[in-house]
């Protein structure tokens, strides 16, 4: 997740043409919730008979790092504040990991706490908990780096129309079928059940289960849109500018294809990856990292 949110981060700023909202506060707390991740796994123990004072030990450190993962995300608010959003392909894929992430980090909380996770613990609430904060914003985030970034490793453009119809049969499908598991679990569904319909007070959730089956494999089926799209932009796509986004970023300062070890001559940085807007610039709303700013650029 880790590499998801600094390439979710960086596309917010480069189709919002903004500069990153409080980009070293970003970078921060990234060391926080890295650090507090490796003493947290306790919050998986609640039921196991451990020791209260234990619980309410790893129940605090699981909120706590609650506050880094909020100020990142508002962080990427921030970005978005009052952007010239340009909702192309990798934008999407982009937002809707905020979206996910946002989800799953608020789904989070109830099994942070003891007395909410008692109830919902190994139940498919975790199941759809889980799949919104890791599986759905890495699946999206990677999606987001490859539309961004296809063009540089191919020399190619993917198909925005394409990429549009991926997005929304990939997003659509995928919050049904995480939010219906979180709904079972609240209704009392247990994970790792082979047949969950052999209790009676899980048998009225079968039509929702059914439904989740249908939307997962209408999931799947969308997936053969980028295939397509990837096939067919290979072959007959339209060839890529040098810096098709206008990104500030130093790999897009270089033409397809890409010299061995990247840059034929070691390129000098002046500025921040991501200047954007900034009223200096005349005459376009971007300065690339290897460009010195001043009034005249």
């Amino acid at each position: 997740i880790l590499p998801i949110w600094g390439i979710v981060s960086d596309l917010l700023s480069v189709f919002s043409r903004k500069p990153a909202f409080g980009y070293r506060v970003t970078a921060t707390c990234m060391c926080i919730i890295t650090c507090l991740s490796a003493i947290v796994w306790g919050h998986h123990m609640y039921t196991t008979g451990m020791s209260p004072l234990l619980g309410k030990a790893f129940m605090f450190l699981t909120l706590l790092i609650s506050i880094p993962s909020s100020v990142f995300f508002l962080n990427w608010l921030g970005t978005l504040w009052k952007g010239s959003l340009q909702l192309r392909s990798p934008m999407l894929f982009a937002l809707s990991v905020v979206f996910v992430f946002g989800i799953g980090g608020l789904t989070g909380l109830y099994l942070a706490t003891v007395t909410s996770d008692i109830y919902l613990h190994d139940s498919m609430f975790v199941v759809g908990h889980f799949h919104y904060t890791l599986a759905a914003s890495v699946l999206m985030g990677s999606y987001a780096a490859l539309y961004f970034w296809f063009p540089k490793m191919f020399g190619k453009m993917l198909n925005p129309l394409l990429g549009k119809i991926h997005f929304w049969g990939t997003f659509i499908p995928l919050n049904i079928v995480f939010y219906n598991m979180m709904v079972t679990g609240y209704a009392g569904q247990h994970r790792r059940l082979y047949d969950p319909y052999i209790y009676e007070f899980l048998q009225h959730l079968k039509p929702l289960n059914t439904q989740i089956s249908w939307w997962a494999w209408l999931l799947g089926a969308a997936q053969v849109v980028l295939v397509v799209n990837l096939i067919w932009s290979l072959i007959k796509g339209k060839k890529a500018e040098r810096n098709p986004w206008k990104a500030a970023t130093i790999e897009w300062t270089i033409d397809y294809p890409i010299p061995h070890g990247n840059f034929a001559q070691m390129p000098t940085v002046y500025t921040g990856p991501h200047e954007y807007s900034n009223p200096a610039i005349q005459g376009r709303d971007w300065i690339s990292q290897t460009e010195k700013l001043t009034a005249a650029s």
